[in-house]
């Protein structure tokens, strides 16, 4: 998965997206020619999403194109398959730099594992910072690409998830794992 990524919020772009359909609902795919932006649940509304897009771009144009996101929807149906465990498409990722680093250890989770908040902000360097790391997680901008869904509560359960937490249980079933009550 290669990232790139630009300065927020002065900037121009043209903007392609699309919708299709999956296991968990319609999801919204978002991306420049840089890479893909976002992936939105069928919880985020698109005036939301489009207004994020504006804030961390600046001016864009919002093509609908589905043959930009091809690579992206293939490998999404895979996922949802069962037959991709990792995805491998370019990203245009924008963030913090503290984001980042999080979102970057968020990546490392091995399908089919979970760690929790405070695992995560020991891996970025701040085991205090657990609320910061929730909070990262939460704008993650590309769940399931950047598998936040893995990301667990410290007791073991689920906790917090932008697509709602019926869509993390979902998708941590998908990869076979089994969160207990």
């Amino acid at each position: 998965m290669a990232a790139k990524g630009g300065k927020p919020g002065n900037g121009r772009a043209t903007v392609s997206r699309t919708k299709i359909d999956s296991p968990i609902g319609p999801l919204a795919l978002y991306g420049t020619n840089e890479g893909l932006l976002a992936v939105a649940f069928p919880r985020h509304s698109r005036v939301g999403v489009e207004a994020w897009l504006n804030r961390v771009i600046g001016e864009v144009w919002i093509v609908d194109d589905a043959a930009a996101h091809e690579g992206a929807i293939g490998q999404l149906q895979e996922y949802f398959d069962r037959k991709r465990r990792t995805f491998d498409i370019e990203l245009d990722l924008r963030g913090t730099a503290f984001q980042r680093r999080v979102w970057d250890a968020v990546a490392a989770v091995p399908y089919g594992q979970t760690r929790t908040y405070a695992d995560v902000a020991r891996s970025v360097g701040n085991g205090k910072a657990v609320r910061a790391v929730g909070a990262a997680n939460g704008a993650n901008p590309l769940p399931l690409i950047i598998p936040c869904h893995r990301v667990i509560g410290s007791h073991g359960g689920l906790h917090g998830y932008g697509g709602g937490l019926d869509v993390k249980a979902r998708l941590l079933e998908i990869e076979g794992v089994i969160i207990g009550s």
